[in-house]
């Protein structure tokens, strides 16, 4: 009987330290994912790009998280009258390669000066 409750008192002690040794349990890495997920998409939409395409730029994160940030977002910046920021001409080029679409003539040009 004493065994018994020296290997149980063991044992939970040893379950029990595992986030102290930095061990993340399945439910917090996915709450870190889905919140990571989130601040992409909202990113994505102050940024003004495309669900689709901000899908193309963070293709390992989970596309339900990055949806319901951008539209957490959208709704957002519709309600408290935000602009969306332009995007600059390097990252205008880049996003359009993701997209699989030409760049404009000015953006290609603004890129090749540097």
């Amino acid at each position: 009987m004493r065994r018994l409750r020296f290997a149980l008192l063991t044992v939970s002690l040893s379950i029990a330290g595992c986030e102290q040794l930095g061990i993340e349990s399945s439910t917090a890495v996915a709450a870190h994912r889905e919140a990571e997920g989130k601040a992409i998409g909202a990113g994505c939409r102050h940024a003004a790009r495309s669900v689709e395409v901000c899908y193309g730029l963070n293709k390992r994160s989970d596309k339900a998280a990055i949806f319901g940030g951008w539209r957490e977002m959208n709704d957002y910046m519709r309600e408290n009258k935000i602009d969306p920021m332009p995007p600059a001409a390097e990252s205008e080029t880049a996003v359009a390669a993701v997209a699989g679409e030409a760049p404009e003539a000015g953006a290609v040009a603004a890129t090749k000066k540097r």
